[in-house]
């Protein structure tokens, strides 16, 4: 399988390579970015996160890529700033198979447009190369954070397929999820 790639105006994403990790950990593994993802996550937590994004490449052919600042100058020139990406849903009791958009950032990458810009470009990829019929994205109601950003990627609130948490990133909170149609996708895209 060729190694994935693909831009936008500021941003890489692409797939992960074995020195992504210590980077990836040492600026995402943090109190405020962990906060709705199940708090800091131990080594073994963390080998198999790296496990798991692997996979979904190996098995699906896309995963959460490394995004990755593009070398431009900008702010975070050339650094790793997270992953966003697809995966299919494979949280029990959730939509499983559906296509999956998600997005973790640093925080110091916050509040610059990076996470709508990555998403996006996500959400575009799963329609136009991975055939998805809808793509959905998952968070918990205090994360309005990540919903926000979910509605101002056009995604409605599927409160009707929300679900409970038996995953330890969700700390026993009730998942909600957001969905967006490749109807409504195409309409914003075109409109």
């Amino acid at each position: 399988m060729a190694d994935f790639r693909h831009e936008t105006e500021r941003l890489v994403l692409r797939d992960w390579r074995d020195e992504d990790w210590e980077p990836f950990w040492r600026h995402l593994n943090t109190p405020n970015v962990m906060r709705h993802l199940g708090g800091l996550a131990s080594e073994e937590v963390r080998r198999h996160a790296e496990e798991r994004l692997l996979g979904y490449k190996r098995d699906h052919g896309h995963t959460f890529w490394v995004t990755q600042r593009k070398d431009d100058g900008g702010h975070l020139a050339g650094e790793i700033i997270g992953f966003c990406g697809l995966k299919r849903c494979n949280e029990e009791n959730g939509p499983l198979g559906d296509m999956e958009a998600g997005w973790r950032l640093r925080e110091d990458a916050w509040g610059h447009g990076y996470a709508k810009e990555a998403a996006k470009a996500s959400i575009d990829l799963a329609f136009t190369q991975f055939d998805a019929p809808h793509v959905i994205a998952l968070t918990v109601e205090e994360n309005a954070p990540s919903w926000g950003l979910m509605r101002r990627l056009g995604m409605e609130r599927r409160a009707d397929m929300d679900f409970p948490d038996h995953e330890s990133w969700a700390a026993g909170q009730n998942i909600i999820v957001y969905l967006i149609s490749r109807e409504r996708w195409a309409a914003r895209r075109d409109g």
